[in-house]
């Protein structure tokens, strides 16, 4: 302890760790934070905030995704993407090309090829504003 002492010259913070002790720092914000919170409950929260906040979709994407009244983007790209999958719709021989069928022609402004990164933006008008 005396050599870490002189190493640390008496940084509190250091020499906690060396003795096994916590910092009072740590103790006081585990005590101020209450009950602990849940692994789930927290990933419940993290999902009501930025692209995964489910907003209202026009009434073409509600179609496409089978009614839902609403939904996150991650989820409405999520869905397009195995759609995709799902019906082979992917250029062979660009893979950054997708060949649109009638139900993706609905949501892509009747766009027969669309590039990869333009989906975001094509679904971006059926996302409803709340003002």
């Amino acid at each position: 302890m005396a050599a870490a002492a002189r190493v640390f010259r008496g940084c509190r913070f250091l020499m906690a760790a060396v003795g096994g002790k916590r910092p009072a720092s740590a103790s006081a914000s585990a005590s101020a934070a209450g009950a602990k919170v849940t692994k789930t409950e927290a990933a419940q929260a993290k999902e009501k905030r930025g692209i995964m906040q489910p907003v209202p979709v026009s009434d073409a994407l509600s179609r496409f995704a089978g009614g839902a009244p609403e939904m996150s983007r991650a989820g409405a790209v999520k869905l397009i993407w195995n759609h995709i999958k799902a019906n082979g719709l992917q250029n062979p021989a660009n893979k950054r090309e997708i060949n649109c069928d009638d139900k993706l022609k609905s949501l892509f402004a009747g766009k027969d090829k669309v590039g990869m990164m333009e989906i975001a933006k094509l679904l971006s008008p059926h996302f409803i504003k709340a003002n």
